[in-house]
């Protein structure tokens, strides 16, 4: 999803877009040295628990719309552990 997709989802969930929790997210994507990789450093529960401390506990639930969303678009289903870091979503081949 793009950033105007995650936002428009929490909204329509939350009532609020939280647009900085989605670019904080998404900060590394199209780099040269993660590209698309950039999920495996902050779209896991490391990554939802660091967004709460620096936005807020409603920024955790707006984190993890955001991660499940991704997610889901590289074919994980709530069937599956969630990831809980960096070398975890690697060992789980999300990247």
């Amino acid at each position: 999803m793009n950033l105007e997709e995650h936002c428009l989802e929490c909204k329509q969930k939350l009532g609020k877009s939280f647009e900085e929790v989605h670019v904080w997210l998404d900060e590394f994507a199209g780099s040269k040295q993660y590209g698309m990789k950039h999920r495996s450093i902050r779209h896991h529960l490391e990554g939802i628990r660091e967004a709460e401390k620096l936005f807020g506990n409603d920024a955790g639930k707006a984190a993890k719309l955001h991660v499940i969303s991704d997610l889901k678009m590289e074919g994980w289903t709530e069937n599956y552990p969630f990831p809980m870091n960096s070398r975890h979503y690697k060992e789980m081949g999300l990247f």
